[in-house]
Order: structure tokens, then C-alpha cells, then sequence
């Protein structure tokens, strides 16, 4: 668990700094103004992507509700782990243990946020945003295609943990993948947040 854990620490401060380098040249070009060559004068081509935001803020939702869920699923696996060894005593019986699919509502949950990001895609398109429409455009389909890159590798181990968890294997296995899944998947949360919070409030 901690060789997991400080992996996964490395593998944060990693894309943190290349997201950190994506916002400082967004509010960097956000700023700048370009020459125009017919009239020799500098102007600002930056111009205001119109933003689908109720459907980024239920995308929001659902990923905040996922990451609630990746949690309840950490720490009921976690449970079951510390009373696995309890319960192998001969004549030892702990009663019933209530079981929720968490794992299986979360990898729902970041499902529904990727099919959402990609509606908010179509909206965009439909509105006239493409990639090459504007630089503030070509800034919001970049990072949210980075993140949604990141989240999508995340969500392909929640569904392995998952699958582990269908096929029976070992608790101890089972914990350590669930416990690294949840702590990225809450990092993949925090991270969408100030993405969402910095296109919104800087345009």
C-alpha cells in the first residue's frame, strides 16, 4: 500500500505541473494582444467562448457524486478487509455485513461526466466553438480533453477493481486497488473543479 501510494503521489505532482502549465499559458494568452498586419496595430483576439454552463455544472455534479461514491467504496472494502481476518476465526460470526455496489455506482457516475463532457463538446460545435475557432475555445477543448484523458485512465482501473471484486479476489489485492483508484479519482475531481472555476470566471 504505501509503494502504491507514493506512486500515485509522483503520478499527481506530475500531471498537476502540466496542468498548472496549461492554466499559466491560458490566463498568459488570455492577455496578449497579437499584431494585426492591415492596420499595423495590436488587438485582443481573444473572445469569449459561450459556454454550455448548466451542463458543465451537472457534469460537475455527477463527478463530485462519483467521487463520493469512490469513497463510500474505499472505506466499506477497507472494512471488509480489517473483519476478513476476524471473520476466519473458527466460531466467530460478525452478523450479516450490509453491502452497496459503490464501486459500480462510481464507474456509472464517471460514465454519465464522460458522455456529458462530450455533449458539452456537441453544444460547442453547434454554437460555432470548434478547436481552431478562437484561442479561448482551443484552450477549453484542450484541457478538458486532457483531464478527460487522465479520468478516462482512471476510470478503466475503477472498472478493473471492479471486475476483481466480481471474480473474487483476494481482499488484501482488492483494498489496495480500490484505495488508489479513490484517492485519484478525488484528485481527478479537485483538478476538474479549478479547470471549470478558471474558464468561468476568466473566459
Amino acid at each position: 500500500m504505501r509503494r502504491a501510494r507514493l506512486g500515485l503521489a509522483v503520478a499527481s505532482v506530475s500531471i498537476t505541473m502540466l496542468f498548472v502549465g496549461f492554466a499559466s499559458a491560458y490566463i498568459f494568452r488570455e492577455g496578449l494582444p497579437t499584431f494585426d498586419e492591415r492596420t499595423n496595430t495590436y488587438v485582443r483576439d481573444w473572445l469569449t467562448a459561450s459556454l454550455p454552463l448548466r451542463m458543465l455544472l451537472v457534469n460537475t455534479l455527477l463527478l463530485v457524486l462519483s467521487s463520493l461514491t469512490m469513497e463510500l467504496a474505499r472505506r466499506q472494502i477497507t472494512r471488509q478487509a480489517a473483519l476478513a481476518g476476524v471473520e476466519s476465526i473458527p466460531g466467530v460470526s460478525l452478523g450479516r455485513e450490509r453491502y452497496f455496489p459503490w464501486l459500480g455506482a462510481s464507474v456509472i457516475l464517471g460514465l454519465g461526466f464522460l458522455t456529458g463532457q462530450w455533449m458539452v463538446w456537441q453544444e460547442l460545435a453547434r454554437r460555432g466553438f470548434y478547436l481552431a475557432t478562437n484561442p479561448s475555445s482551443s484552450f477549453f477543448y484542450v484541457l478538458t480533453a486532457a483531464h478527460g484523458a487522465h479520468l478516462t485512465g482512471g476510470l478503466i482501473v475503477m472498472i478493473y477493481a471492479l471486475a476483481w471484486s466480481l471474480f473474487g479476489r483476494p481482499i488484501e489485492k482488492r483494498r489496495i486497488v480500490t484505495d488508489i483508484t479513490a484517492w485519484y479519482w478525488h484528485f481527478m475531481a479537485v483538478l476538474w473543479i479549478g479547470i471549470f472555476a478558471m474558464v468561468w470566471f476568466l473566459g
